[in-house]
């Protein structure tokens, strides 16, 4: 039986996405939501992932936090990586809202 990598690590990156969107959805009441417009969108191929799995940088240099109620799962992103990623800015800080792999 052959298992193709990359199909796998699209799965698990989906799986990740469905996670993060509907954990950061539970974290947020409505009264603690952002106005209207504060969501940001960015695409960029990643520089690295701190060996906690609670941040990743990105070429240009963006440093983008998962929601404390989120976690990555052991290589789910590598360098070079490209991605599309949502965000909010909460206390200086950039914190995912979606996350996709692009397809290279």
């Amino acid at each position: 039986m052959v298992r193709c990598v990359r199909c796998s690590r699209v799965v698990s990156c989906v799986r990740l996405l469905a996670w993060v969107s509907e954990s950061y959805g539970q974290a947020n009441s409505p009264a603690s939501a952002p106005a209207a417009g504060a969501m940001k969108q960015i695409e960029g191929a990643i520089k690295s992932v701190d060996p906690a799995g609670r941040m990743l940088t990105l070429m240009d240099g963006t440093e983008l936090t998962l929601p404390p109620t989120a976690s990555l799962p052991p290589d789910a992103l590598k360098e070079g990586d490209i991605v599309r990623a949502s965000y909010e800015e909460q206390d200086g800080q950039k914190v995912l809202t979606s996350l996709e792999v692009q397809k290279k």
